[in-house]
């Protein structure tokens, strides 16, 4: 009896000197967190006693709330001062997709790069050679019923399988599918099985070939650290936030780059079963990871992923009250938000994608750096992809300047040939000298960016730029 009186005391002790040495939160949630058995090493409010994972690679998929994350990885990495792999200009605010995913993609002002984030077709052995060994990969992925909804609205007069279907018609086209879809056409990748596709996988590969299903399955299992499932996209940032032992002030977000209520529409059963037999690959897909992201989810305690969620949630209230004094943001169409840097991207007249706009009185009492922090909270994909190449590349400017000038080397003088001279060889002059070997900045890579062109630009594409290559944004819930 006395031994278990004195290990009891012992444990008490142990645990309260730590709490201090800690900042001595003695809050409700870390006592809570305690007795339902929650990881310890990130328990909230203290800090992480891990550092910080820093190296993180997010395949960002469409139409999947991936917007949103991505949004949230911008912030994080300038509230870290990490380098963020972006596009060269010539692939837009996408690294080239469809096209699968090359260093060659990645602008050289933006090496080497800690985070990675906007969309291409995953390729993982060139992820591989770009990203630090220890990098940590995630994706995320969506119901195929609600995602094809939302893709078919979205790029309805971007794809050709959609453009044909007479009165843009969800029913008609799933009705005969084959007669307006063609599997080698530009832009094809939206209209079956896109997941799939963004993954780096044979989107038209049959669906009878379940074997064909699970090896990809088991491949992206192999590849990617955490899948997140979009409607349990809270859930899914508690275990991200314990993958990378980051603070909950890392994992706030403000959902973006969604459509209006009035654009979308709820399947039926029946429209909802043809979509997971036209996406067959995709709804087997999702089906093993949303089973996946459970057993995560038990592994960790439900009682304990709930309390953060909740936690998570009453946290990004009062970062919303902060910024705009109210409980959420007034959703805003395009035309309607006044500043140009906050305007989403308009794929096309039929669908009205919304944003936000910043209160006229929020500079009364807040500091430069809390408004900076509101702006980037709600700033579209395409503007603050433009917004951190532009600060990013000032940064390589700077310190290519600083760096010490090397000393000239003297050229050596050409030997002398000990030949007779009748005997020397000497070239034709009508042959062209050796080429010289392609050096780091030839190729794609080497756009320069000027500073002009890192302006935000408002939401619009670039002049020329065609659906795909990296004129029209993605995605959100």
């Amino acid at each position: 009896m006395i031994q278990k009186k004195i290990f009891l005391a012992f444990v008490v002790i142990t645990t309260v000197s730590l709490l201090l040495h800690h900042g001595g939160h003695l809050e409700s949630w870390t006592m809570e967190a305690f007795y339902l058995g929650c990881p310890s090493h990130c328990s909230i409010p203290s800090p992480c006693l891990e550092p910080k994972h820093t190296h993180v690679a997010f395949l960002k998929t469409h139409k999947t709330a991936s917007s949103t994350m991505q949004n949230l990885l911008f912030r994080f990495a300038e509230h870290n001062n990490l380098t963020v792999a972006l596009p060269v200009q010539s692939c837009g605010h996408q690294f080239c997709y469809p096209r699968p995913f090359t260093s060659h993609f990645v602008h050289p002002h933006t090496l080497p790069p800690s985070v990675i984030t906007n969309h291409m077709r995953f390729n993982r052995a060139e992820l591989r050679r770009l990203m630090p060994d220890d990098t940590v990969y995630v994706t995320i992925l969506r119901e195929p019923g609600s995602m094809f909804e939302s893709l078919f609205s979205y790029y309805n007069q971007v794809c050709q399988s959609f453009r044909r279907v007479p009165n843009c018609s969800l029913e008609a086209f799933l009705e005969e599918p084959w007669r307006y879809y063609r599997p080698g056409e530009k832009e094809s990748m939206y209209a079956r099985n896109t997941l799939t596709f963004d993954l780096g996988g044979d989107k038209d590969h049959p669906p009878e070939d379940v074997g064909y299903a699970r090896a990809f399955a088991a491949e992206v299992e192999r590849a990617f650290a955490l899948v997140m499932i979009a409607e349990h996209f809270d859930e899914s940032l508690v275990l991200l936030r314990h993958l990378l032992s980051w603070d909950l002030e890392d994992v706030l977000y403000l959902k973006v780059n969604m459509r209006t209520l009035g654009s979308k529409r709820s399947l039926s059963p029946e429209l909802a079963a043809k979509v997971r037999a036209w996406n067959a690959l995709d709804a087997r897909l999702y089906d093993h990871f949303n089973a996946s992201l459970w057993q995560q989810i038990g592994a960790m305690g439900p009682a304990c992923v709930a309390r953060e969620v909740r936690l998570l949630r009453e946290a990004q209230g009062r970062l919303v009250r902060s910024c705009f004094g109210r409980r959420m943001p007034l959703m805003r169409s395009a035309s309607q938000i006044t500043n140009k840097d906050l305007r989403p991207w308009q794929p096309n007249a039929k669908v009205d994608i919304v944003g936000y706009d910043l209160p006229a009185n929020l500079s009364q009492g807040t500091s430069s750096q809390d408004q900076e922090n509101c702006l980037k909270l709600i700033m579209p994909e395409v503007q603050y992809t433009q917004v951190l190449l532009h600060s990013q590349s000032l940064l390589y400017r700077r310190s290519y300047q600083q760096r010490p000038p090397q000393r000239p080397q003297t050229p050596k003088q050409p030997t002398r040939s000990v030949l007779p001279r009748h005997q020397q060889v000497r070239p034709h002059r009508s042959q062209p000298p050796a080429a010289s070997p392609q050096g780091p900045g030839s190729g794609p890579g080497s756009a320069s960016t000027s500073t002009s062109t890192l302006r935000p630009a408002g939401g619009t594409p670039a002049r020329g730029a065609k659906p795909g290559q990296g004129s029209s944004p993605t995605q959100a819930l």
